[in-house]
């Protein structure tokens, strides 16, 4: 028995040998490049366990590369100058990973290589959340970055990206998150229902501030803070009850917030429907069009995933049209148990495995835009034809828990 043990292991041995010897060994030194123009319809995906924020192609659906966050809690949305070619991301690390001395900086990254090659040091008091939006910001003109800082106070880290440098931290009690807002202007939420605007000099001092009058509750019905850029400084953001509030942080003088209009109606209201989801509104400017995450459920469910995609035109505040959502968690499981998309056996997981829906909304810029849809517990992101509805393709394994969708 031991001598026929000891062949069995030598003809494995010999086998293994002659499999290795027939594979050509691979060629080390090598490094991909993006292009300098990247796709029209490039997105970012974050991912709140692997830590990362990865570039993916919505029209191939190749994964382009990734950004490491390094110990940050919260979902990371790079920021890009097309100018210099540099991304951006701020971030939080610890002596000892997950204790120690803390560390915030902004790290800057080649945008074709996506290698850091410097840094700004930050105050430790970057925040951190679970949904990652409006944290960081760039201006428009792209000379100076934004970041929240909450320890629980609140204030705003300004950096010089030309200079590289920390040009000063603002104090700004009681107001939170950075909407940018013009090259040296900037929005926040306050949380007595008004928001406040503040302008930056040359150096990236304040030069000036203002609050706007009351225009929500923020204990009846507040506003999300997943706000959508309608352009300029005019941003919109959605209440728990579905009451849609735009404000003009650069009007000059004050904020100005216009009167409000609902998503719903009166009908649409008894029967349920609410916003909902992680990242719940998108806007495509060229169309002026507002896509929002809906669902049926009771008050205080605005964190569940959204069943249908509702597209409004914003101009003329008026819903055009529903969008049904494709099963993000069929094509999960399908991909998990290795099966082809579009066989009998999808065809029935698509009907037997119930639809959680979407709760991350992402709508590209410009020509032919392409809706991205994710939901954090099924690791697939869906592609679907903004002007149609067809879904175009899904992106399997993109990640493990994906927490925010962002354009470059």
């Amino acid at each position: 028995m031991r001598t026929t043990c000891l062949l069995a292991a030598f003809a494995i041995a010999l086998a293994s040998t002659a499999t290795f010897a027939e594979v050509a060994p691979e060629e080390t030194g090598h490094s991909a490049r993006l292009s300098e123009s990247w796709s029209p319809h490039a997105f970012w995906a974050s991912d709140l366990l692997l830590r990362r924020s990865a570039l993916f192609d919505a029209d191939s659906g190749q994964m382009l590369g990734a950004l490491d966050a390094g110990q940050d809690l919260s979902p990371v949305r790079p920021l890009r100058s097309a100018e210099r070619r540099e991304l951006y991301v701020a971030t939080t690390y610890y002596a000892r990973r997950s204790h120690g001395e803390r560390t915030d900086a902004l790290v800057i990254y080649d945008a074709t290589t996506l290698a850091p090659i410097a840094e700004v040091a930050l105050p430790p008091k970057k925040a951190s959340n679970a949904h990652g939006i409006a944290i960081v910001a760039l201006l428009d003109d792209g000379r100076f970055a934004l970041v929240f800082n909450q320890t629980p106070a609140n204030s705003v880290s300004v950096v010089d990206l030309v200079e590289r440098r920390f040009a000063g931290e603002l104090e700004t009690g009681g107001c939170a998150l950075v909407y940018p807002a013009g090259p040296r202007r900037f929005g926040m939420l306050c949380v007595d229902g008004t928001a406040l605007a503040i302008t930056l000099d040359e150096r990236g001092a304040e030069a000036s501030r203002s609050a706007s009058a009351k225009f929500f509750d923020a204990v009846r019905d507040p506003v999300t803070e997943k706000g959508v850029r309608l352009g300029g400084g005019r941003w919109l953001f959605a209440s728990f009850e579905g009451m849609a509030h735009e404000v003009d942080f650069a009007a000059s003088g004050a904020p100005a917030a216009k009167p409000t209009w609902s998503l719903f109606s009166d009908s649409e209201r008894d029967d349920g429907w609410r916003i909902g989801g992680h990242l719940h509104l998108a806007f495509h400017a060229e169309s002026g069009l507002l896509y929002s995450l809906v669902h049926q459920g009771d008050a205080d469910s605005h964190k569940q995933a959204g069943s249908e995609l509702w597209v409004y035109d914003v101009a003329q505040r008026s819903k055009q049209r529903a969008i049904e959502l494709p099963n993000v968690s069929a094509a999960a499981l399908r991909s998990l148990l290795d099966l082809p998309a579009g066989g009998a056996i999808d065809w029935i997981l698509q009907r037997v495995v119930p639809n959680a829906g979407a709760d991350c909304v992402l709508v590209t810029p410009g020509d032919a835009p392409r809706i991205v849809l994710s939901n954090q517990q099924a690791p697939v992101i869906a592609v679907l034809d903004a002007e149609s509805g067809e879904l175009l393709r899904e992106i399997e394994e993109p990640g493990i828990a994906i927490g925010l969708l962002a354009a470059p």
